[in-house]
């Protein structure tokens, strides 16, 4: 006896999403979409990518009685459908979010041809009175598989990264999952918009899939840890000792750290993980980011690696309270504000002043940034040990410095200039900022002072240098600035809550800084981008100081 067959029957509100699907790639092209997905991106972004990218198809998932028959039905609804073939990855999505109410479940992948481009219909069979019947409710509300589709019209493996670059960082892209389908020998990597549409890019033959987002967290999670290797790196004297003997072994490298030799090979192969350190035949060498915590290095970063692996690094642990509370954790964790714990503290003090140098190479390109032809004197305020003014001095033999500054930070930014000759050129001048600014200079620096501060505090203190200059005199502000937009990769994001924690200040954007200016008495004119993230603003006090 020959049993009937199943058809498969759809529901009106599949079907209605399929014809919507359907008008959508019949109207659209691959830069609309494009615009529709990642508005961040510029026309000539959407031009670049749809180089390389082809809008191929949209997908939806619908929800038939069976498998069997769903071409047949399909077309009866006068559409074009080609084979079902199985479908891996959206199997194993839906199996993920729902557990064993999917179970073995097959999920088949129908293509219906429309206007030289498809509708990808992913099926997932409900018999009537199923448990999947709640999946296809929720599934229908949330949407969780509906995307559009690129295909990359470019072999190779160069251009794949390229894009997820160009996607992630220029478009907002977040990496939503993916995985290699092998009945169509097709990579597909998904991605998440900020307004949370998803879309795929498919890649022909075999790729790296993007992270799985578990495994990202867990890598976001552990960092403490990096920084924790990266300090015992520095605190050891590790990058010193393969900078005078490269090819050192775990064994040799024990024996000059006074480490334990299974232990400090556990951490070189972390260091390893991180790029700090290459190893071949069980010895080891330097990576350049290594060379960076060399003692003796013209740009050092080693006591940045002592500061944020130590004093900052505990006080991070109170994070929680500043976000509760707004106000800093270092001070709710030591009993007061980090500048004058560290005043009473010369060791620290000292550590911090070196770690604040380290960072200094930001300031390089300021003398030939900004024209000081006609300047006589540059008085820098709150300049620490007289780095940026120290440079200026150098390129500009014919301009004379002061340098004003807490009385304890003068006696080591004496001894620095003294070093480079430049003492003799420059004044120092004990005092607090937020009183009174040395009056009678053409141009004044602002380094790393403001973001100090809260924006009272800040507008205190531009208004105390206002007071001191003369109307066309300038203004010289170095600091990291926030990106104008959100999701956008930038350092100050992470300084930004640096700041919040360790000293109570914060990092700003170029606009709020302009209504900083403005409010002080001055206008912002021009801002250039500085190595490490930094950035110059440059601004010239009007008529009247307010």
């Amino acid at each position: 006896m020959n049993l009937p067959v199943v058809q498969a029957r759809l529901a009106e509100a599949d079907l209605e999403r399929i014809s919507r699907a359907a008008d959508h790639v019949r109207t659209h092209d691959t830069d609309q979409v494009l615009g529709e997905l990642l508005p961040d991106l510029t026309a000539r972004d959407r031009a670049d990518v749809a180089r390389h990218l082809v809008f191929d198809h949209t997908a939806v998932l619908v929800f038939p009685d069976s498998l069997d028959g769903l071409c047949e039905e399909l077309r009866a609804r006068g559409l074009e459908p080609g084979p079902v073939t199985p479908s891996v990855v959206v199997r194993e999505r839906l199996a993920r979010r729902y557990g064993a109410v999917v179970g073995e479940s097959p999920v088949g992948i129908v293509h219906v041809a429309v206007g030289g481009r498809s509708v990808e219909i992913f099926a997932l069979p409900v018999p009537p009175g199923s448990p999947l019947e709640a999946v296809a409710a929720d599934e229908r509300a949330a949407g969780h598989e509906a995307h559009h589709a690129f295909a990359l019209t470019s072999p190779g493996a160069v251009v794949p990264a390229g894009l997820r670059t160009l996607l992630q960082e220029r478009g907002g892209a977040v990496p939503d999952g993916g995985g290699y389908n092998g009945h169509e020998d097709v990579t597909v990597l998904y991605f998440r918009s900020r307004r949370h549409q998803r879309f795929e890019v498919r890649l022909p033959g075999r790729h790296e899939p993007l992270p799985d987002p578990a495994v990202s967290l867990l890598g976001v999670l552990t960092g403490a840890w990096a920084t924790q290797a990266v300090a015992t790196m520095a605190a050891l004297g590790i990058a010193d000792h393969l900078a005078e003997r490269p090819g050192l072994g775990a064994d040799a490298l024990a024996g000059l750290t006074g480490t334990d030799p299974d232990a400090l090979r556990r951490l070189l192969r972390y260091l390893g993980s991180l790029g700090l350190l290459t190893s071949a035949d069980s010895t080891y060498h330097l990576t350049a980011l290594g060379q960076l915590l060399c003692t003796g290095a013209e740009f050092s970063l080693h006591p940045l690696a002592l500061l944020y692996g130590g004093l900052f690094y505990d006080s991070f642990a109170g994070l929680t309270h500043s976000v509760r509370t707004g106000q800093e954790a270092f001070a709710h964790r030591y009993g007061q504000h980090h500048f004058p714990y560290l005043a009473e503290r010369p060791e620290l003090g000292a550590l911090f002043h070196r770690a604040m140098a380290a960072s200094a190479e930001m300031f390089t390109p300021v003398p030939a940034l900004v024209d000081f032809s006609g300047v006589r004197r540059v008085v820098d305020v709150g300049g620490g040990n007289g780095a940026l003014l120290a440079r200026v001095l150098r390129a500009h033999p014919e301009v004379e410095g002061v340098l004003l500054e807490r009385a304890q930070a003068l006696a080591a930014a004496r001894t620095e200039l003294a070093a480079l000759g430049l003492d003799r050129r420059c004044s120092f001048v004990p005092g607090d900022f937020t009183e009174q600014v040395p009056a009678g200079g053409d141009v004044y620096l602002l380094s790393r002072v403001l973001h100090d501060w809260d924006d009272d505090r800040c507008l205190t203190i531009l208004r105390r240098c206002a007071q001191a200059m003369r109307p066309g005199a300038r203004l010289l502000v170095v600091e990291r600035l926030l990106p104008g937009r959100e999701g956008v990769p930038s350092p100050a994001v992470a300084w930004d809550v640096h700041m919040l924690c360790n000293v109570g200040g914060r990092e700003r954007d170029e606009h709020h800084y302009r209504r900083l200016l403005a409010a002080a008495g001055f206008e912002l004119t021009d801002c250039h981008d500085l190595p490490l993230g930094a950035s110059l603003l440059h601004a010239v006090r009007g008529g009247a100081a307010r």
